[in-house]
């Protein structure tokens, strides 16, 4: 999913890296849909979230790309606020078509348009491994959620059961990027933008140096595994450390 951004600044780009980054992801032939797997992990993960809560929560969907996935949630959790959020206009067009609520913003400096505990969930799925600058990132989705209040993430897993046996070949591992332009020493064709990938302790570490607390991290599958391996993929979801996709619920404590 494209991720969210500023403008370009004096010397930089867009996440504060490279200009190029910033036509990247105006690019249409680079996806700004989450697919339908995805979009069924964030109505689950947020149901789970919302359990028990007191009111209409506000919940902020930083990432949310062309909004299938925030209106699928929206839909599942009625009576709570959903707002989308994004660099990419082309994407905030086509979310804000589907009903939402859109808001072009940035993680990176100045920061989310929120104030300091105004949102009781902030998402950011499939968001993280394109960010430059996942401290800020994590510091500002903190900043902005109530005390109690949840981040929920996703993002593939660098040790996915299938990369420990590609790395052990010399195959540069599913979901790792070299290039923006092309596809190299991987398996896929699809160039996804992914700047930083996470094992499950290392997502857990940065997150609670970031403030975070009652981190729980769960195993899912991924959507373009082949079928003879779908079996196997879904057996290692019990196994979190390895399955193919990471999905976390942590609070601000």
């Amino acid at each position: 999913m494209p991720p969210v951004a500023t403008e370009a600044g004096p010397g930089g780009g867009a996440l504060g890296g490279p200009a190029g980054l910033r036509g990247f992801y105006e690019n249409p032939d680079v996806p700004a849909s989450s697919g339908p797997d995805r979009a069924q992990r964030m109505a689950g993960m947020l149901s789970r979230a919302l359990r028990g809560a007191r009111g209409p929560a506000c919940i902020l969907d930083v990432g949310c790309g062309d909004g299938a996935a925030a209106v699928l949630a929206a839909q599942r959790n009625p009576g709570h606020r959903m707002i989308g959020l994004d660099w990419s206009a082309s994407a905030l067009g086509r979310a804000r078509r589907l009903g939402l609520t859109v808001v072009r913003a940035g993680v990176d400096a100045p920061g989310l348009p929120f104030a300091a505990g105004s949102a009781d969930v902030v998402i950011m799925s499939e968001l993280i491994e394109h960010l430059v600058d996942t401290d800020s990132a994590l510091d500002e989705a903190f900043r902005v959620l109530k005390p109690g209040g949840s981040l929920l993430l996703s993002t593939p897993n660098l040790a996915a059961w299938y990369n420990r046996g590609l790395v052990a070949l010399g195959v540069q591992p599913v979901f790792s990027e070299v290039s923006l332009r092309g596809v190299y020493g991987r398996p896929g064709r699809q160039v996804a933008g992914h700047l930083h990938l996470f094992t499950r302790r290392a997502l857990v570490e940065l997150l609670a140096a970031r403030g975070f607390g009652a981190i729980r991290v769960r195993g899912a599958r991924y959507h373009d595994v082949p079928r003879a391996l779908r079996p196997i993929d879904r057996a290692f979801c019990a196994w979190p450390a390895a399955a193919s996709i990471l999905l976390v619920h942590a609070c601000k404590t």
